[in-house]
């Protein structure tokens, strides 16, 4: 036997690297506290929908909160310090943080509504899994395979994962509609919620939401066109379809990106 094969074989295996974690965890404070708030936001979602840890009011509220931390930490990362302008309120309302962190503020104020958590519930998944990836790596190639292997199926799924996120955001303007019209919501709240959701139509970084109208919109004129629907209801369909398009407000293209 070679020196060198007496040497692989009396090497020790290659551990997980603790200490290039601690440095990587130290040098990215604030991507890894974005990381630990959304493992807290999906077990406040799994506690929500599952409430076999407390409250499921109570794990709603807290779902809120963690994805307003979320989006607080991210417009500081990518505005840095608040400053009293003109231009940073205007670059503010672009970002799509400052549409998310006014999502738990309209959210906060009303009854649990299991169709707001999803949206927040996906983007923490799809970002977290995402950073878990880096961690893993951080530790050492070969770790936790079976982390990695579930991470790569989130992945695989991302745009899916986008699609869904977008189909909630517009499902739910006429829940809360709904919801309004039978005084389980405040009255301003749907006029509150277009005004989220118009922000989420103009997004520079995501467009699945404006896709998602297009789909939609397709989907409707194709039904309304079928030969087999009574007469009386093809112009209800297209009336609510011309209704809705003459609400979507301009749009401004910008490269796509799944940022929340």
């Amino acid at each position: 036997m070679s020196e060198n094969s007496e040497n692989s074989t009396n090497q020790p295996p290659r551990g997980l690297n603790f200490d290039a974690l601690k440095s990587h965890v130290i040098a990215h404070k604030i991507d890894c506290s974005l990381w630990a708030t959304r493992m807290l936001l999906i077990l406040f979602s799994i506690g929500y929908f599952v409430p076999i840890f407390g409250s499921q009011q109570s794990a709603y509220y807290k779902v809120l909160i963690a994805n307003a931390a979320i989006s607080a930490l991210r417009l500081h990362q990518r505005l840095g310090r608040v400053q009293f302008s003109r231009q940073f309120l205007s670059e503010l309302l672009l970002e799509d943080s400052c549409h998310y962190l006014f999502y738990s503020l309209i959210f906060i104020y009303v009854a649990p509504i299991s169709l707001a958590v999803l949206p927040v519930l996906l983007f923490a998944i799809l970002h977290a899994a995402s950073y878990s990836l880096t961690l893993l790596d951080t530790l050492g190639q070969n770790s936790w395979w079976g982390c990695r292997l579930l991470i790569s199926l989130v992945e695989f799924q991302s745009l899916n994962i986008l699609r869904m996120v977008a189909f909630t955001e517009i499902i739910l303007m006429p829940y809360i509609a709904f919801l309004a019209l039978t005084g389980q919501a405040g009255l301003l709240t749907p006029f509150i919620y277009y005004n989220f959701l118009s922000q989420r139509y103009t997004s520079r970084r995501n467009p699945y939401t404006r896709n998602m109208f297009h789909e939609l919109r397709l989907l409707f004129e194709k039904f309304a066109n079928k030969p087999n629907i009574p007469s009386f209801v093809k112009p209800i369909v297209l009336g609510i379809v011309n209704f809705t398009t003459k609400l979507a407000p301009p749009v401004v293209q910008a490269p796509p990106t799944h940022s929340q």
